[in-house]
């Protein structure tokens, strides 16, 4: 392979992962990106696609800030060889933790803001480290114009919309959500894992949930050809989250989406980590690859 090579440092539970250091970009800063090949990879066989963001969080516990991971090697190959999903690759972009903000929020519901809503949330320092200066259009550039084409040709993968998906947690489910909306020809399936629908920190009088829901009133894809997985828990920063499920199951099923292709699920009790989510991976993976 030209850009991808094994990377043997993981402890994986099964499969194997393949690496490139410093992906290339004029879009974004170059970041590591991995590729999870399942066990019974063959150039035989073709394989839809999942694009996680977070990408470093997802297999190996052991290099994680947390020491938590989300355990996808291990729900992707139990799903697969019980044949309740589609054979699939994992695509996993590694975040920058100073830059995850910028390039994880939808850009085009931030433009939603007037000058006074921006003044208050580029108050938030801590999340917001220059100004209002976003790179979520750019960063899915990066993933659709510079990383989808360079997978396609390495790995032995269905390189249409119906095979190619994307999923996240917090601040990445609000991008899942994101791309399947600006890139609809691309993606056909998004997951968003306690959608961070706060959009920053939790202050009063947020501005932001506003300008999001309002952006997917707007752009939402079509309900006929698309499907979307959200869900949220009830501890530590997903406490934000419940007081939201109303509009936003108002919102889908306006667009026309119904229990086929739409899902809001409450976990009580469940908090903000990958310990949490890595309880419950099993359900948006399959229902976003399960065998029809």
């Amino acid at each position: 392979m030209k850009y991808f090579k094994g990377y043997s440092d993981a402890q994986l539970f099964s499969g194997k992962l393949m690496r490139m250091d410093s992906f290339p970009s004029k879009f974004i800063k170059s970041r590591p990106v991995d590729v999870w090949l399942p066990e019974s990879y063959s150039k035989e066989n073709k394989y839809s696609v999942l694009y996680m963001h977070d990408g470093q969080m997802l297999f190996d516990s052991t290099t994680t800030w947390n020491k938590q991971e989300w355990k996808v090697d291990e729900w992707a190959s139990k799903l697969m060889k019980d044949g309740k999903t589609e054979d699939f690759i994992v695509v996993a972009i590694h975040n920058i933790p100073e830059l995850r903000w910028q390039d994880l929020f939808p850009q085009k519901a931030f433009y939603l803001l007037n000058e006074a809503e921006k003044k208050i949330i580029e108050l938030q320092s801590n999340h917001i480290k220059q100004g209002n200066i976003l790179y979520g259009d750019n960063y899915l550039k990066f993933l659709v114009e510079e990383l989808k084409p360079i997978v396609d040709s390495e790995f032995s993968v269905h390189e249409n919309m119906e095979n190619t998906f994307v999923m996240g947690s917090s601040m990445g489910g609000l991008m899942s959500m994101y791309a399947i909306s600006e890139y609809p020809n691309i993606f056909s399936g998004a997951a968003c894992i306690s959608t961070h629908w706060i959009g920053a920190a939790p202050i009063e009088d947020n501005p932001l949930p506003k300008v999001i829901f309002n952006y997917m009133k707007s752009y939402l894809p079509d309900s006929s050809t698309h499907k979307i997985y959200f869900d949220y828990g009830t501890e530590t920063l997903d406490v934000h989250y419940p007081q939201y499920a109303t509009t936003v199951n108002t919102i889908l099923t306006k667009k026309g989406y119904t229990e086929a292709n739409f899902k809001n699920f409450k976990f009580e009790g469940t908090d903000h980590s990958e310990n949490s989510w890595n309880q419950r991976l099993d359900i948006p993976l399959t229902f976003l690859l399960g065998k029809e």
